[in-house]
């Protein structure tokens, strides 16, 4: 835009409204400056809310019962089903890393959520489509000899349904490290009122994020196992159209920051190349470095402090993988554990087995009032900390919680196998075991302590202790930790399932749950957090926290 358009704009704001100040650096839809008081703040942060809010109910609709329809319907076996969950679930966490890099480097945040918002549209509308597409011929026929339990669709409608769910998962990758910076953008730091007022907006978007996932899990479970897949797949599509337009209806209102012409992905990529060849120059004969200016000498400078604050971050990034394997059996073990109970309540309702995930939902909600109510002020009396205790102490405080959630999950599928035995159905792989659905969740419900602790401390650490420059990259690490520990919990399984298999064994993942040992499964995990823990609170000892300097309008 031309600077002196945008000062004249500037001038007839003014003129205008003496109480619209304009905000240095932000514009809006438009390209032109914004006012302090019409645009922006609460107002503009509730649309954020609204849209991320159905974005979650319709990502969740697909994603918490996504092992149902592919063991279902898809007829795959658990071990391979759980495989590919993770992997998904795995690349729709990284794939955030893409995302925060076209927003910053060309499309800017508002048009990447417009961008996702459409993709997200498409994906769900081509997985609602396939799973309402009638079985074809081959189908029919293998039905018709072999019974319907035993057949599976076509490789073609597999390959459908799988580039629709990637699809989702793409358009999730550039949806959510903007929304929450979008949001945060709504809020000029610089402002007293207004650093409090965004503080408190990452506390309220958690919250209503929490309620969206927790509803869609309880009603679309039940109408994807009760109903159709093709009505519990439609209506997440039908929520991600609400949710683009509640984006748009707030357009008007939006402070909006320009992408910034030096690009900070390349130039801290730029960074490490330079700092590579300069250590291997180190080892060379003679005088291999370039010769630079003052001025280039302080740029560089610079550069490498902040290529030196996100190396920093490694060991704590590699501390916290477990954790992240740990929170992927929740969508995937956790449910096929589930499906196999008695989940009757009363005479009347069956409850869902995915459904059962609203418990950690729930949990949630009710402990981060808890925490920032009462458990935070009486840390606070103790450390004489703002916060109560640090960002690592809540990280770490939540694998210790993951390592009991884990224990009671083996506990559990323990006392469910030998009850399975007991009763004669150990080789009845569709029979329900007689045990009540309260037997399972106290494991949902710790792991969701372990979400308010390690979750919100992870997302609030990796924000707080990037460069400044380089805030979305910091959400994007935090996204991909989870995206890594999804991949991990696949291969995992896979190798646990191929080695447990030899010699013509059932295996620990069987697609007959009364057969398999989920139980040493959990228990590997339980012990492999303990070393975790080991190794986090080794290396959060050694980590010194970035100072506290006055912070820049970059989000």
């Amino acid at each position: 835009m031309d600077p002196e358009a945008a000062e004249a704009d500037a001038l007839l704001l003014a003129l205008h409204d003496q109480d619209a100040e304009p905000l240095a650096g932000a514009v809006d839809y438009r390209g032109r400056p914004v006012s302090r008081k019409r645009h922006g703040r609460w107002l503009s942060a509730n649309f954020i809310i609204g849209t991320e809010v159905a974005e979650r109910f319709a990502f969740y609709g697909v994603s918490s019962n996504l092992i149902s329809y592919l063991t279902g319907p898809l007829g795959e076996s658990t071990a391979s089903a759980a495989t590919a969950v993770n992997v998904w679930a795995g690349a729709s966490q990284m794939l955030p890393l893409l995302g925060a890099c076209v927003a910053d480097s060309w499309l800017g945040r508002y048009r990447t959520i417009l961008f996702a918002s459409a993709l997200y549209i498409l994906g769900l509308g081509m997985v609602t489509i396939s799973a309402m597409l009638p079985p074809d011929h081959a189908m029919k026929v293998c039905a018709a000899s072999e019974g319907a339990g035993l057949c599976k669709p076509s490789g073609s409608h597999m390959l459908a349904f799988y580039v629709s769910i990637y699809m989702v998962a793409f358009a999730q990758g550039c949806h959510k490290p903007c929304v929450q910076a979008f949001g945060a953008d709504q809020f000029d730091r610089s402002d007293a009122e207004e650093s409090a007022a965004r503080s408190s907006f990452f506390n309220w978007l958690r919250f209503w994020m929490s309620w969206g996932d927790t509803v869609a899990v309880v009603v679309l479970s039940y109408v994807q196992d009760n109903v159709g897949w093709g009505l519990g797949f439609g209506i997440p599509w039908v929520v991600v159209c609400f949710s683009m337009a509640i984006f748009l209806l707030g357009t008007r209102t939006y402070r909006m920051y320009p992408p910034e012409k030096d690009n900070p992905f390349a130039r801290i990529g730029n960074t490490f190349v330079a700092m590579s060849k300069s250590w291997v120059a180190g080892f060379l004969p003679g005088d291999h470095k370039p010769a630079m200016t003052i001025a280039e000498c302080k740029e560089m400078a610079v550069h490498v402090e902040e290529a030196k604050g996100i190396l920093r971050l490694f060991p704590i990034w590699v501390a916290s993988l477990i954790y992240a394997i740990v929170f992927a059996q929740v969508g995937t073990l956790f449910t096929k554990q589930a499906s196999t109970l008695d989940r009757n309540v009363g005479k009347v309702l069956n409850v869902p087995a995915a459904a059962l995930q609203s418990f950690g939902g729930v949990t949630i909600i009710a402990f981060i009032p808890v925490y920032d109510r009462a458990v935070v002020p009486l840390a606070r009396r103790l450390t004489r900390l703002p916060s109560g205790i640090t960002m690592l102490q809540r990280i770490g405080a939540g694998i210790a919680v993951a390592i009991v959630t884990m224990a009671a999950a083996a506990l559990v599928e323990g006392k469910r196998l030998a009850v399975a035995r007991e009763h004669g159905i150990a080789d009845d792989p569709g029979a329900t075991v007689p045990m009540s659905l309260w037997w399972i969740v106290p494991q949902y419900v710790l792991i969701g302590v372990a979400d308010v602790l390690t979750i919100v401390g992870l997302q609030e650490f990796f924000y707080d202790q990037v460069p400044d420059s380089l805030r979305s990259l910091g959400l994007a690490l935090y996204l991909s930790i989870l995206g890594i520990g999804s991949f991990l919990s696949g291969l995992l399984v896979s190798v646990i399932d191929g080695m447990t298999r030899r010699g013509g064994g059932e295996g620990w993942f069987s697609n007959n749950l009364n057969r398999a040992h989920l139980d040493y499964f959990y228990w590997l995990l339980a012990a492999l957090s303990a070393v975790e823990l080991v190794a986090f609170l080794h290396y959060a000892g050694k980590y010194v926290y970035k100072k506290k300097d006055n912070e820049p309008n970059v989000y």
